[in-house]
């Protein structure tokens, strides 16, 4: 698959997550398979100003390439400001994604993310400008739209294509639906429809068998998960698994340690071991979930506060589980 110049390995994408798609977590995505990787959210006001936290966050390796930054905001001359003087200079980054999505009352409250569905011809402004100044392609995500009453994702889909966007992700919640209730992927299909960019469809896709069926009901280029990817890295391999025609080969108990460790190493060489050892606990949280006494392991977790201690913990309890 290509999205403007960028040629892909596959069709399977990890979705930007605040707090989770950090470094780390790309890289072991990446080598679980995942065709495209987002950063975090990053604030366009952010880079702007030189914000050291907003630079962190904008932070790639190589080894997780292609990679897409995903900005936001809605000041159509930060952003294109930001984008030709901090973005186009860097190698490191692929593409560049704009987050028109985003339900969250703190990005909302100041007219970013999903906040822009309510104005078409702003969102037209953002995409024009960002397009005319980028020298990497361009791509945007929304949702559905504002609410029941405000459903514009075909709208917005078509507006972006003619600003020269280079493919578009639809999640199919409206912003006060937040993450509750079920995907809309009908209206994914219709914005599939109705343009002629690639269209990655995003929302409830929480099993390998779930990203064939939006693959197939909707007929959408690609797909993007967001939550079915905590603690379940695996879902990327899973999926290509069955679009090759094999049989899914779900991790072990023994795999699943080895990844947490993997993943917690890499984390506190990135962050240092005060941060990592406390920003993995969510993470391992998600990896043993379903576990047996995943629930007194999680209790042990979330106290420790050195590495040595957690790797530990986790090798004991693996050492519990392959004796029983």
């Amino acid at each position: 698959m290509k999205i403007g110049n960028i040629l892909l390995e596959n069709n399977i994408f990890l979705a930007p997550m605040a707090g989770v798609t950090d470094l780390a977590f790309r890289t072991i995505c990446k080598e679980m398979g995942a065709g495209l990787v987002y950063t975090e959210m990053v604030s366009s006001k952010g880079l702007y100003y030189g914000d050291v936290k907003t630079k962190g966050i904008a932070d790639v390796n190589e080894e997780e390439r292609p990679v897409a930054i995903q900005i936001f905001g809605s000041d159509a001359d930060i952003m294109s400001y930001v984008v030709k003087e901090k973005i186009n200079l860097r190698n490191d980054i692929d593409i560049i994604d704009i987050n028109m999505g985003c339900p969250a009352p703190k990005i909302v409250k100041n007219g970013d993310g999903s906040a822009l569905l309510k104005v078409p011809s702003l969102i037209r402004k953002i995409v024009r400008e960002v397009v005319k100044v980028s020298t990497k392609p361009v791509t945007v995500k929304i949702r559905k739209g504002w609410n029941a009453s405000n459903i514009n994702a075909v709208e917005i889909a078509k507006i972006v294509e003619e600003e020269g966007a280079k493919a578009i992700t639809i999640h199919g919640r409206t912003r006060d639906m937040f993450y509750s209730g079920e995907a809309d992927w009908d209206v994914i299909k219709d914005v599939k429809e109705n343009v002629s960019i690639p269209v990655i469809g995003n929302g409830d896709i929480f099993t390998a068998e779930d990203g064939i069926r939006m693959l197939e009901y909707t007929n959408c280029d690609a797909i993007m998960i967001g939550r079915g990817a905590r603690g379940n890295p695996w879902i990327f391999k899973n999926i290509l698994e069955l679009i090759e025609g094999k049989e899914i080969m779900y991790p072990t108990n023994e795999e699943k340690i080895k990844k947490v460790v993997k993943h917690l190493e890499l984390l506190c060489s990135i962050k240092g071991e005060h941060i990592g050892v406390r920003e993995m606990r969510k993470h391992i949280n998600w990896y043993i979930k379903g576990m047996k006494n995943s629930s007194q392991l999680k209790n042990q977790i979330n106290t420790i506060e050195t590495k040595e201690e957690m790797i530990k913990t986790l090798l004991d309890y693996l050492f519990i589980l392959e004796e029983k």
